[in-house]
């Protein structure tokens, strides 16, 4: 049996920039410093006119595809992780991908596993290449949430972004995936989800009646995410045989920064090991971790035979922990 490694990465943000004093001057009841305080965000990237969910998939899928080198025929298989398809059903997100990239006719599908669809997707991608006859994989994790965010919310419009990353996964002669936890809990569900039955307010300003937003409980989301996060990360370090203090980065969700500050201090990692660009781009749902992978790479921060730690976790409730040794030179 092949191993399988990371081979590409990328990653797409909208043009248009939102800081938290554009959000003051919007009229949300806010200010920098009180976000900044609560989650360490500074500033998302928000979808305008002629952007949207498949534009981002697509510039982060091109982006990871050139950076792996791999040719868009020899994709084996497209998944792509999202919570706000292109279409309200379907065709899905992935196989519009497929088309716009020049991809066969190959398996396309979505990933539905809120904000740890990353995860999800790249443990469903490592099976297509070590159980079927896929070489390469293109995984994609895309969301636009402002469009379901309810922006007279305080409480979520000032911690959510849009964005898109990418990897490439191809069958490798070393070990590339080391370990992989995948978990959820469907009794949480009432905590994250995204609710239908009030109007939501739009980020133009505008009412939608009856528009589907997303409604957390914050509180209960912090316990619960820094309690399965915690049982999820020492059970991966214990299957792969390592410790914290292996590790060379550790790429969290970016859902909240005191979230992955207080995981990492139970868990003895090295404030210097974890990867933040919540403060950049706020929460990107499942695309954060792809994200920040890239932002790393084009820092040069990644190098051969480095051990990467990627943690999602989110609505459902989902979480998921994926160890892998970084092969890409």
């Amino acid at each position: 049996m092949s191993y399988v490694a990371i081979t590409g990465v990328g990653s797409c943000l909208p043009k248009r920039q939102v800081t938290n004093d554009d959000l003051v001057a919007r009229g949300v009841d806010t200010s920098d410093d009180w976000i900044r305080d609560r989650s360490g965000i500074g500033a998302r990237h928000i979808v305008s006119e002629g952007e949207s969910t498949l534009t981002l998939a697509v510039g982060a899928g091109r982006m990871a595809l050139a950076n792996a080198g791999v040719a868009p025929e020899d994709i084996g298989v497209v998944i792509v992780a999202t919570s706000t398809q292109e279409y309200a059903g379907f065709p899905s997100t992935a196989c519009l991908v497929q088309h716009e990239l020049g991809i066969g006719s190959v398996p396309a599908f979505d990933m539905a596993a809120a904000c740890t669809g990353f995860n999800y997707a790249l443990t469903t991608a490592h099976h297509f290449i070590t159980g079927g006859p896929a070489k390469h994989a293109l995984v994609i994790a895309a969301d636009a949430l402002s469009s379901i965010i309810n922006w007279a919310d305080r409480g979520t419009c000032v911690l959510f972004g849009d964005g898109a990353g990418a990897v490439v996964l191809s069958a490798s002669d070393s070990p590339g995936i080391l370990s992989e936890q995948l978990y959820s809990d469907g009794s949480l569900g009432d905590i994250l989800k995204v609710d239908q039955g009030e109007p939501r307010e739009t980020f133009e300003g505008t009412h939608d009646a009856l528009a589907p937003y997303v409604f957390m409980e914050g509180r209960k989301v912090f316990k619960v995410a820094v309690e399965s996060i915690v049982k999820s990360v020492t059970h991966c370090l214990l299957d792969a045989g390592i410790t914290a203090d292996d590790l060379t980065h550790v790429v969290f969700h970016q859902a909240n920064q005191r979230i992955m500050s207080v995981v990492g201090d139970k868990l003895n990692i090295a404030p210097e090991k974890l990867a933040m660009t919540i403060e950049k781009y706020g929460n990107t749902s499942a695309a954060s971790i792809p994200i920040t992978l890239d932002d790393l790479n084009k820092q040069g921060a990644l190098k051969a035979g480095d051990l990467v730690l990627m943690v999602g976790f989110g609505g459902g409730f989902t979480w998921a922990t994926t160890l892998v040794k970084w092969t890409k030179s």
